[in-house]
């Protein structure tokens, strides 16, 4: 065939190979099979890959990290993981004379409960300070103010 011009019209475009320069000689990575070979099918091995070696397997050291949340004190137990002991436990309370309760004794002297009625806010576990300690190994580990 040949355009009106004069010009001949190529039958078929070029191949990828010829297009790009790649040199069609170049060797195959696997072995091709001659003429006669059977191709490798089912139930024969391939050749082995003849490209990068495998990495050599490094052991990988796995950490497990627990993150546990702040802990907050008030007045009432709490259960957490004794930072001391490392086991699972709900706090005792033990309960002691703090700010406010030096205040609320003041405050009732100022308002004339001189003859020992002043002495009330000592009495009140809800007007003094709470430390939180383990029930097994006795160490403290937190403590909650009211002031």
């Amino acid at each position: 065939m040949s355009d009106p011009s004069g010009v001949p019209v190529p039958s078929a475009p070029p191949s990828y190979e010829e297009t790009t320069g790649i040199n069609v000689n170049y060797p195959h990575p696997y072995p091709v099979p001659e003429p006669g070979q059977k191709p490798y099918g089912k139930g024969v091995n391939p050749p082995p890959y003849m490209g990068q070696p495998a990495p050599a397997s490094n052991p990988v050291t796995v950490q497990t990290v627990y993150v546990q949340q702040p802990v907050v004190f008030y007045d009432r137990p709490v259960q957490m993981c004794c930072p001391s002991c490392n086991q699972m436990i709900v706090t005792r309370l033990s309960y002691d004379s703090g700010a406010l309760t030096w205040l609320s004794c003041g405050g009732l002297c100022l308002l004339g409960c001189i003859a020992g009625c002043c002495l009330i806010p000592f009495c009140i576990d809800a007007l003094k300070d709470v430390d939180h300690t383990c029930p097994n190994c006795g160490a403290l580990v937190g403590s909650y103010k009211r002031l």
